[in-house]
């Protein structure tokens, strides 16, 4: 941690991208300027292990016409992204012939933080046996201002938030080049959200401002963002699955640590919480506070 920022712990960006992910079905992508079909499921975002680096994606969605849309946030462009996106897909074909016996149809989306202006990107790459064509959203395209007057306007006369606005509620600060005015926006987000009355729509936009701001956001807004969302009944549901998770896989490692040694217990204990929550291995690894020495060795096992 750094100054006034503050780096979400993968655990706790995993606890937020679920309550998120959750809400986010039958959702489109129209609030960025994108014109496909809507979602209809949620898709683990953790990739198979390749020569011991493993991969994890920002959203993996199911939409409606059956194709998955893979989705990345850039706040730069780097023509070498490219590869990193063809490894995404690679890795989402992997899983799914090995699952299902067939290859699916994929879409890789890249939505641009202000950052990056429309124009200055290539979405296509062609090298003959392979090719590969991107979605891309700019943020650039949308006014943060305007955004919140909209959302002020509708939040003071007592109206509910449609998708739209909800999508442009998380995003908004993004809309912003400079650090210090994507972090008063969202600061300026949080405040606004005290008028929303609707918990399922507070705990849709909440966790989706800390996923999509997590590079920006300061050390108090976020503490006042996990303890607002802590404090509702969703949250504390989460909460305590996250706890029995733990304990129930804390308890099936030791139970093997006598005849295997403790290396292969936290094995088997980070291998049953990657299973009941959904996280990857690093994520669950942080969740068991399992020391630095001990990481490649368990990777090696799972």
């Amino acid at each position: 941690m750094a100054g006034s920022d503050v780096e979400i712990a993968y655990q706790n960006k995993d606890i937020f991208s679920k309550f998120m992910g959750e809400r986010m079905l039958n959702k489109s992508f129209q609030a960025y300027g994108l014109d496909l079909p809507k979602i209809v499921g949620v898709e683990p975002t953790n990739l198979p292990t390749i020569k011991a680096v493993e991969l994890r994606i920002d959203n993996l969605f199911q939409l409606a016409d059956g194709s998955y849309a893979i989705v990345d946030y850039e706040s730069d462009y780097d023509e070498k992204d490219k590869l990193k996106y063809a490894s995404y897909l690679t890795g989402i074909m992997a899983r799914h012939y090995e699952q299902h016996g067939n290859y699916p149809t994929l879409r890789m989306v890249v939505i641009y933080t202000a950052d990056v202006a429309r124009g200055t990107t290539r979405d296509r790459l062609d090298m003959g046996a392979l090719s590969l064509r991107l979605d891309t959203a700019f943020l650039s395209d949308l006014s943060g201002d305007a955004i919140y007057q909209r959302l002020l306007a509708k939040l003071q006369q007592g109206q509910p938030l449609d998708d739209t606005d909800c999508m442009q509620f998380m995003i908004a600060p993004l809309t912003y080049k400079a650090k210090e005015d994507q972090q008063a926006a969202v600061r300026r987000a949080y405040d606004l959200s005290d008028l929303i009355t609707d918990e399922e729509t507070l705990n849709f936009i909440l966790p989706g401002i800390i996923v999509f701001c997590e590079k920006i956001i300061d050390e108090q807004t976020y503490m006042r963002m996990k303890e607002r969302i802590r404090m509702t009944r969703m949250g504390r549901e989460f909460e305590e699955e996250k706890r029995a998770a733990i304990e129930k896989a804390l308890a099936d490692g030791e139970a093997r640590w006598e005849a295997k040694g403790e290396t292969k217990g936290t094995a088997n204990a980070v291998r049953a919480l990657m299973a009941s929550m959904k996280v990857t291995a690093k994520e669950a690894m942080d969740m068991l506070s399992v020391p630095d020495s001990m990481r490649q060795a368990i990777r090696m096992m799972l």
